[in-house]
């Protein structure tokens, strides 16, 4: 199949985009237009540019000491990441590439802050392009680019349908990293994820920014006082968890009729979690508007959004719900949309 790919934004979720690009390509179809945002611009840029392989490498080699060090706190610029050493890695893969020059058509989307509009870039420098859309609101600072201050595309488009409209395609596929958590609802019939792939989804995640690790690699009191924002809401979290754990100890299983405990989201998680909810009301306009083919949905869960030295777990993970979602649009009758 000719496929004309839409990837997401999700932060480090954004690592499954390669696995499905694996399957993809394991199974012999051709990718012939990709249109990303925020972390879907950067996995589709280098898929475009025939360098995805090599950053699957190098980014699966990534330590959270390593990634700690790439993310470059700072407290001065508008956002507390600076996040330039992570592009430093990228030019050094892609090198000098134009995007009119690539030899699949690709758009990255990203928002301008000024005017409040969706910015499609398609032409100039892929790295330049990634940069603007990669800058999480308060997280990474934004990009300055032609007289426009760009943000993260996920602001506007989190998933961008309307880029690959027009490619000329056999089918069209949407990767949504914002998906729903797999155990809260009844799966649908077909296909089902393994238990180990649901547990991986399921199961808590470690804080990336370990403060005591911090403190042995950026001793500066700014490093500090970003490092904190990150693992003091971790450890709220977990402690909630344990508390929770103590409780289901002394009294048993949980009858149905008793509620759920709220969950204890700390500064950063809250902020996260919005982002999530409006990007996913987004996301059903866009589908709404532009039904895809086949549409992929990473669960949420899957892992935490700055969780960075997870590559090699959450490619592995892209790849397998590629595979079932591929098995099952192949399996369907004639006819069905």
């Amino acid at each position: 199949m000719r496929v004309a790919l839409a990837l997401g934004s999700g932060g480090a979720r954004g690592y499954a985009h390669i696995g499905v690009i694996n399957e993809l390509r394991d199974r012999g179809h051709e990718i012939v237009g990709i249109a990303g945002s925020s972390m879907g611009a950067l996995v589709g840029g280098l898929q475009a540019a025939g360098k995805l392989d090599e950053y699957a490498d190098w980014a699966g080699t990534l330590t959270q000491r390593a990634v700690l060090r790439l993310l470059d706190p700072s407290l001065t610029a508008a956002g507390v990441l600076r996040a330039e050493k992570i592009l430093d890695a990228v030019r050094e893969i892609l090198g000098d590439l134009l995007i009119e020059d690539l030899p699949i058509p690709f758009t990255a989307v990203s928002t301008d802050l000024i005017s409040g509009k969706s910015v499609w870039l398609q032409r100039g420098p892929v790295d330049v392009a990634i940069r603007a859309s990669i800058a999480i609101p308060g997280v990474i600072t934004p990009h300055e680019l032609d007289g426009r201050l760009l943000a993260d595309g996920g602001i506007l488009d989190p998933l961008p349908m309307a880029p690959i409209a027009a490619v000329n395609a056999d089918v069209t596929i949407a990767v949504s990293l914002n998906g729903d958590d797999p155990f809260r609802h009844d799966p649908p019939e077909g296909p089902r994820p393994s238990a180990e792939l649901l547990n991986r989804m399921w199961r808590s995640t470690t804080a990336l920014l370990d403060s005591a690790t911090a403190r042995t690699l950026l001793e500066t009191p700014a490093a500090r006082t970003v490092l904190s924002r990150f693992s003091a809401s971790a450890a709220a979290e977990a402690a909630a968890e344990d508390a929770a754990g103590e409780l289901t100890a002394d009294l048993g299983p949980v009858r149905e009729a008793d509620p759920m405990p709220v969950p204890r989201l700390g500064g950063f998680e809250v902020m996260n979690r919005a982002i999530d909810i409006a990007q996913a009301a987004l996301m059903r306009h866009t589908l709404a508007a532009y039904p895809p083919d086949l549409l992929i949905e990473v669960p949420r869960t899957t892992c935490r959004s700055l969780e960075f030295y997870r590559a090699n777990e959450v490619i592995e993970i892209g790849q397998e719900l590629a595979a079932l979602a591929l098995d099952t649009f192949v399996d369907r009758p004639s006819g069905d949309s």
